[in-house]
């Protein structure tokens, strides 16, 4: 999806957090486009409502038929909000059902009460297996990862997500236990990661973040007690801090 671009000194652009991902200018275009009608409506429906009363006083209160001002305004109505579901859902569909290019740095992201872990395959490229019997946070393992599994053996997990400026990312999505909203303002994020007996639906989204920084992930369902505190960051680093980064943490969990 190519995005509309908003110039940072837009009179408007304080209204919204600051945009951290290629698809996000797209997104805050049509928030602001819905503002806007909003705003509109709001005052077609005051004349609507004036031009009704003044009909009504020049006919000498009698019966007036005012078709054209009561189903000419109902049919545009519905005209506009076809058209912003249809602009909207396109936009949503661009990270969600459309694939990713195939050098998308591939993360996975787990939700469980009350945190989130980040796992990262290694040099193999490919995830090792989970199974919900091997969870166990307090011993090191809170994904359950399969130590029999040759290709978890250089998988390494964080509480922190961390990606690279300017390279597309490919999330899967899991949820340990009850629904948990994967959301990150700042980069126009929103999906639902939802459970499945214990091990995890697998949903995917894809995104490009752009300006290097720290963020916030927030969990946007009310997933228990600890809800408020089901936060984490999200580092976006310049291509060179990334590939040293990881780097490192491969060669901390190589056994």
């Amino acid at each position: 999806m190519t995005p509309l671009n908003i110039p940072s000194t837009s009179l408007l652009s304080w209204l919204l957090p600051r945009d951290a991902s290629a698809h996000g200018p797209a997104l805050d275009q049509h928030v602001y486009l819905n503002l806007w009608i909003a705003l509109a409506l709001l005052a077609s429906a005051h004349l609507i409502g004036i031009l009704g009363l003044f009909l009504q006083r020049k006919s000498g209160g009698k019966p007036h038929s005012q078709g054209l001002v009561e189903y000419l305004p109902l049919a545009a109505v519905t005209l506009l909000f076809l058209f912003l579901t249809l602009r909207a859902e396109r936009l949503w569909a661009a990270t969600r059902y459309t694939g990713p290019d195939l050098s998308a740095l591939q993360v996975e992201a787990t939700g469980m009460q009350f945190a989130w872990y980040f796992r990262y395959p290694g040099p193999d490229a490919a995830f090792g297996q989970t199974r919900p019997g091997l969870i166990a946070p307090g011993e090191g393992n809170p994904l359950g990862l399969d130590p029999a599994d040759p290709r978890g053996s250089d998988d390494f997990v964080t509480s922190e997500l961390v990606l690279p400026a300017d390279r597309e990312v490919d999330l899967r999505l899991h949820a340990q236990d009850v629904i948990h909203g994967f959301a990150v303002p700042a980069l126009r994020l929103k999906q639902n990661a939802v459970p499945n007996s214990g091990h995890g639906q697998d949903i995917h989204i894809h995104f490009t973040p752009t300006v290097p920084g720290t963020y916030a992930i927030l969990c946007t369902q009310l997933c228990g007690l600890g809800h408020f505190r089901m936060t984490a960051n999200l580092r976006i680093l310049p291509t060179a801090a990334f590939a040293t980064w990881r780097a490192d943490h491969e060669r901390a969990s190589t056994p």
